[in-house]
């Protein structure tokens, strides 16, 4: 099971500090010179919030996300105004748990499917009873060790 915690809503608070933002995309293949190529970002919510009110920070625990690239310990931004759309990555509530998902919905068939095929996906045999907490919006994924 993939569950998760909720950190909590999204402070407004502006930063002290802009961050620099690169207005070119990075290479990931040759080097590119873009040092001359720089803006301001106030801050990471200016690319990840769309809806401060409705946007929440949610740690993820557990293995079941990790081929859509959420790994335990990950920071996922979800959007409770967002609306759950068929293949969306979701927080749903299932079986008293906050868990988090790809939404499945083919037909009258409606799964909230694991991303490791180890685990099997969850069926919702009543889906007006299913609770979509909130659509996955971003992931904030460590690269390093601290």
């Amino acid at each position: 099971m993939h569950t998760i915690s909720i950190l909590g809503r999204i402070r407004l608070e502006p930063a002290t500090n802009p961050l620099p933002l690169f207005s070119s995309r990075l290479s990931c293949g040759f080097p590119s010179p873009a040092e001359d190529l720089v803006e301001e970002m106030s801050s990471l919510d200016d690319i990840a919030v769309t809806n401060p009110p409705a946007t929440y920070l949610v740690r993820s625990g557990g293995d079941s996300m990790i081929d859509a690239g959420i790994w335990p310990d990950d920071v996922i931004v979800v959007d409770r105004s967002k609306k759950a759309v068929n293949r969306s990555i979701v927080v749903a509530i299932h079986e008293g748990e906050f868990v988090c998902k790809r939404l499945v919905i083919a037909g009258e068939v409606v799964l909230l499917c694991p991303e490791n095929p180890s685990y099997a996906p969850i069926v919702i045999s009543d889906k007006e009873a299913l609770i979509v907490w909130g659509v996955c919006t971003f992931n904030l994924h460590r690269l390093c060790p601290v």
